[in-house]
């Protein structure tokens, strides 16, 4: 008879735990919609509040009311974080995941206030978490748009590395010429190597903060040519990038499915398993 009740127990609670899983992880359904749209307003609120504490004037008026705000949402978060690694089936793995790590940065930073001063305002990590508006308004095609520039950056990431550190020594190697022309002038703004490499960055990106300038023909020649060559440099990694991007894009369609155990989205239709963790997906 024990056993039995026990059972039965363990089964209710397993039941309201499925429940409680799909309302918090799935926006099919009209619960897990209504749910994850209260969520995104109290994201939204909660970012409002904190930026409005930096401002003066309604920090000196609305003060009290901002911190009553403040500590409401972050119970309201909280509670919600303790929820969602309640009902995974793998607490570890979601919390160690990318919404795992945002939901419980976004609870911390009101509780540390308390004892280190000035930590209160990362609180606007928060509006990271509007990114679950791409699930919740079930934008599939905003998704893939997210994941096909993300897919574009990881594979183009050798090919960018290369080109960042070309662009690197051709900076150094423009910045000491520039030291050698300009640095033997009277009052000259060149005064070390690394002040002229910075000079050769900013000219080369095209910046042009005009904080150092050049007094010589052949420096301000030799910032011509870096200036010429940066307008070809920066056309560079979009080429790579934009051309894994369109790779990237020929891939299948995902959809919004969330895996039980870490909580990520974007399966393949006919995938079983999850692409993050490996657990098996209902």
């Amino acid at each position: 008879m024990r056993r039995e009740k026990r059972e039965r127990v363990e089964g209710e609670r397993d039941g309201l735990k499925q429940r409680v899983w799909e309302i918090i992880f799935e926006a099919e359904t009209p619960s897990g919609k209504v749910f994850d749209v209260v969520l995104l307003w109290a994201i939204f609120f909660s970012v409002l509040a904190v930026m409005l504490e930096t401002v003066v004037p309604f920090q000196q008026r609305y003060g009290s009311l901002l911190n009553v705000f403040e500590w409401f949402f972050t119970i309201f978060f909280t509670i919600e974080y303790v929820t969602r690694l309640w009902v995974s089936r793998r607490p570890i793995k979601y919390a160690t995941s990318f919404f795992g790590v945002i939901d419980l940065l976004s609870c911390l930073p009101t509780y540390l206030a308390m004892v280190f001063a000035g930590t209160h305002g990362f609180a606007v990590i928060r509006i990271l978490r509007l990114l679950r508006i791409f699930r919740v308004l079930k934008m599939v095609q905003h998704v893939k748009g997210a994941q096909v520039i993300a897919s574009g950056l990881r594979k183009s990431k050798a090919k960018i590395t290369v080109f960042f550190f070309a662009v690197l020594v051709f900076s150094v190697i423009a910045g000491t010429l520039m030291y050698f022309v300009e640095g033997r002038e009277a009052d000259t703004q060149f005064t070390s190597i690394p002040a002229s490499i910075y000079y050769a960055i900013v000219s080369i990106t095209t910046v042009g903060y005009g904080d150092i300038t050049v007094a010589t023909d052949l420096g301000r020649f030799l910032t011509t040519c870096m200036i010429l060559a940066g307008y070809a440099i920066i056309a560079v990694p979009t080429g790579i990038v934009s051309s894994a991007m369109m790779q990237a894009d020929n891939q299948p369609d995902e959809t919004s499915r969330a895996c039980g155990a870490c909580g990520v989205h974007g399966h393949l239709a006919d995938a079983n398993y999850c692409r993050k963790c490996g657990e098996k997906l209902d």
